[in-house]
């Protein structure tokens, strides 16, 4: 009588065998596929045009996969419209911005290229680099300065034109170009703020430089203490994957108020793969005619395009310059020793003097403001900048 252990086992083996045999054969019949469909159709063999046939199923499934990745790559190509066009346009967004009763713009990473931050998604941007298995080149955020664009906007609420600002930048450079805060909602945090939540409300402490150096994804204390209740200090980013939950520099309350009583969006340098995902700045649950009028300039493809009476497919210093010369304002010019960051921030304590080693922003741009030895370095060293980036990708095992 035959063990039925040993038949089973077999059975087993058996089995495994069969699809590893048969998952050749599929790998087989796909590089066969895909080999011919590489050739132009007026080359191909009668075999070659018969496999095909056989094998419809997978020309079809290569030529949808193909498509994809062709569709994808057209949305992460920049697009710039010439002079004219852009001028045109300009003049269209001008008009749409006089009639606004009332104007709120979103920001991203690209109204700061310009100060020499790199964006994410854009063709050197740090997600772009990191996708590719390349390192991030250090930036020294603390020698950046509000850009022309950033200043326009501060003009546009100084002239009652804008009535709030929805960022998801980190960098801090719309509250040091002079807009206030009561206008501001940074939804991801501000890299030279950090708070003591242990405090009732929350204590808020503004300083002269990057507190993110030890902070990364869930892992927020700055090493430094509170001075009224000496509990360690956090920073108030929001990586990628995290959920804010400070009052402020966040200012929800602030951007969902904005929203609801905008009747123009203006979205400045931003992809919006982001920003689409909070459903109370796009009142989404309005038809579509009592829904703010939405205006995109970026250079690439964003899901929102679709949704917007007009895109602008320039670079945001671009568009602003000529907006500001169609509406006859003057450009403010940003000034280091009149930025607003020198009467908020708060001296650190004696005993976290060396706590950190990044640049101190000084009042005058030749000053040096250097704190500690610190040699450049060639990649990002801790921060917010490129982080929570690998949350949720799978790791290639190690053989």
């Amino acid at each position: 009588m035959a063990d039925p252990g040993f038949s089973s086992r077999a059975e087993r083996k058996a089995l495994n065998k069969a699809k590893i045999l048969q998952r050749e054969s599929e790998r087989e019949v796909f590089r066969l596929v895909r080999r011919v469909l590489k050739k132009p159709e007026s080359e191909r063999s009668e075999e070659e045009a018969a496999a095909l046939l056989l094998h419809r199923d997978t020309a079809e499934e290569l030529c949808q996969r193909q498509v994809r990745r062709n569709v994808l790559k057209r949305k992460q190509e920049e697009v710039f419209d010439d002079v004219d066009e852009l001028k045109r346009k300009v003049r269209q967004l001008a008009a749409a911005l006089q009639q606004a009763k009332h104007l709120v713009v979103y920001t991203g990473a690209g109204i700061s290229t310009a100060a020499s931050i790199p964006d994410y998604r854009g063709p050197n941007g740090v997600w772009t680099q990191l996708q590719r298995g390349r390192t991030v080149s250090s930036s020294d955020l603390s020698k950046a300065e509000p850009t022309l664009t950033h200043m326009c906007i501060r003009t546009l609420y100084k002239e009652r034109l804008l009535k709030h600002v929805v960022s998801q930048n980190c960098d801090g450079l719309h509250l040091r170009s002079g807009l206030p805060r009561h206008a501001l909602s940074e939804l991801h945090g501000n890299m030279f703020i950090e708070v003591c939540t242990s405090c009732s409300p929350v204590r808020e402490y503004v300083r002269l430089f990057d507190v993110t150096e030890r902070t990364s994804l869930h892992r927020h204390g700055t090493s430094r203490s509170c001075s009224h209740c000496g509990s360690e200090l956090r920073d108030t980013i929001v990586h990628f994957g995290e959920r804010g939950t400070l009052e402020q520099p966040l200012n929800w309350k602030g951007a969902a108020e904005a929203a609801k009583m905008a009747d123009v969006i203006l979205c400045l340098g931003s992809s919006l793969k982001v920003l689409k995902k909070y459903a109370c700045l796009w009142c989404m649950n309005r038809p579509a005619s009592k829904r703010p009028k939405l205006y995109i300039v970026n250079l690439q493809w964003t899901p929102k395009d679709d949704l917007a009476v007009l895109k602008i497919n320039g670079k945001c210093d671009d568009v602003m310059r000529f907006l500001m010369e169609e509406l006859n304002f003057p450009i403010s010019v940003y000034e280091r020793s009149e930025d607003p960051i020198f009467s908020l921030a708060t001296p650190l304590q004696p005993e976290d003097e060396d706590s950190h080693s990044r640049e101190v922003i000084a009042p005058c741009a030749d000053q040096d403001g250097h704190s500690g030895d610190q040699e450049e370095a060639t990649v990002v060293q801790g921060g917010w900048f490129g982080r929570g980036y690998g949350k949720g990708r799978k790791k290639k095992k190690v053989a």
